[in-house]
């Protein structure tokens, strides 16, 4: 067999909706990417969205509405891709790695807690996988260091504490204690790059919480004028009949989502309870043949949460790098691509150049060392899923 690691799940109706939009005449922002954002907001029970080029610039404008920048300091995860912190980077914060807990995916809180600063604006954590974080602990930590809190803007000072941003790139639609990804952080950012679970083959969203004395309609604004060049109107409203007038606030940004987009994302969101629901089948299937094995797995299923089923990540026991690596060489022989999610920020270059060092983060590195991530998507067929457990057990039992 050829087994891809994760191939997007696109059929008919995404191509038909593709054909719809360029038979349409309006191919950027436009009609189906508002109601992309209207149906995202009502996924995720928030009040409204608003659909952007990529999850990672959905982050940043998510960081320049909230007015932080340079002079600043943003907490992150060591354990996630660069699209959780670069952002930071990219507005002129400082950046401020902390390890995870050990044998988690999730921030040691306790190091959470002690890397707060008065220069702290935000926190991202990050739902690795589509398992929703302990928000409760990081509630509760903002809250009790709030009198460190220093606002620079009226939004700050409405919150008067620090900012909690998810990263919830691999999230949308999973849920915790009944409510959904996008209920629990203040701001939560998705992605539909073609390798999620719901993909506009590049794409990504916002959502935000209702808040007294939060005005929504503002907020969307914001990231309008942020993704469109600070252009106070959209191309869909200067285009209408003698409607051409506008003005430029500022000189800002251009990533905005397109309606070709937005549109595979409406055929996916009507598919999305049945991709879903295919991805957990597969996590249940691998589960069962697991157990005996001498690995660690996710819990991406309880009385208490759903995940959104993203990513299959395995720990091999007792294994370091080296034969972690020798399982994925064994696995891409047999014609099974595999992954490792991720290696930790400190170790790589541009987080080195900027002084992190792995070492400090020994959970981080614990975590990686032998972790292997699984083909799971939906195409996936039970003969293929079989294929992979058949080979995976016998691989990892003669290592």
């Amino acid at each position: 067999m050829n087994i891809p690691f994760s191939p997007p799940d696109v059929g008919q109706d995404e191509i038909d909706e593709v054909i719809d939009t360029l038979k349409s005449g309006w191919i950027t922002t436009g009609p189906k990417t508002k109601e992309f954002e209207k149906q995202i907001a009502n996924l995720c029970n928030t009040e409204k969205a608003v659909c952007l080029n990529s999850a990672t610039a959905a982050l940043e404008l998510t960081l320049r509405i909230l007015g932080i920048g340079e002079g600043d300091e943003v907490i992150t995860s060591a354990y996630t891709y660069t699209a959780s912190a670069s952002p930071i980077a990219h507005i002129g914060a400082k950046i401020v790695l902390v390890d995870v807990k050990k044998d988690s995916l999730e921030m040691d809180y306790e190091q959470l807690s002690n890397a707060i600063t008065e220069k702290t604006k935000a926190i991202i954590p990050v739902d690795i996988a589509g398992i929703i974080c302990d928000y409760d602990k990081i509630y509760k930590i903002v809250e009790e260091k709030k009198s460190l809190f220093k606002p620079n803007n009226d939004i700050q000072k409405l919150y008067g504490r620090i900012l909690v941003v998810a990263d919830s790139a691999h999230g949308i639609g999973a849920k915790k204690e009944n409510k959904m990804s996008g209920e629990y952080a203040d701001f939560t950012t998705f992605s539909f790059h073609a390798v999620k679970n719901l993909t506009t083959a590049e794409g990504g969203a916002a959502v935000w919480k209702s808040r007294n004395g939060l005005d929504n309609e503002y907020i969307y604004k914001q990231y309008q004028l942020l993704s469109l060049h600070g252009q106070t109107k959209d191309a869909l409203n200067k285009n209408k009949l003698g409607a051409w007038e506008y003005d430029i606030v500022a000189p800002l940004y251009k990533c905005n989502m397109t309606d070709i987009m937005a549109g595979i994302g409406l055929a996916q969101m009507k598919r999305y309870p049945k991709l879903l629901e295919r991805r957990q089948q597969i996590i249940e299937k691998y589960n069962n043949a697991f157990k005996d094995l001498p690995v660690k797995l996710l819990n991406h299923k309880d009385n208490n949460h759903t995940s959104s089923g993203h990513l299959y990540l395995v720990r091999v026991n007792g294994i370091d790098e080296e034969k972690r690596n020798e399982i994925i060489i064994k696995m891409a022989e047999q014609g099974i691509a595999c992954n490792v999610h991720y290696k930790p920020l400190p170790m790589l270059t541009a987080y080195k150049n900027l002084g992190f060092d792995i070492k400090n983060y020994p959970n981080a590195y614990d975590f990686y060392k032998n972790e292997i991530t699984l083909p799971l998507y939906s195409k996936l067929k039970d003969e293929e899923v079989d294929y992979i457990i058949e080979n995976f057990k016998k691989i990892v039992s003669e290592i």
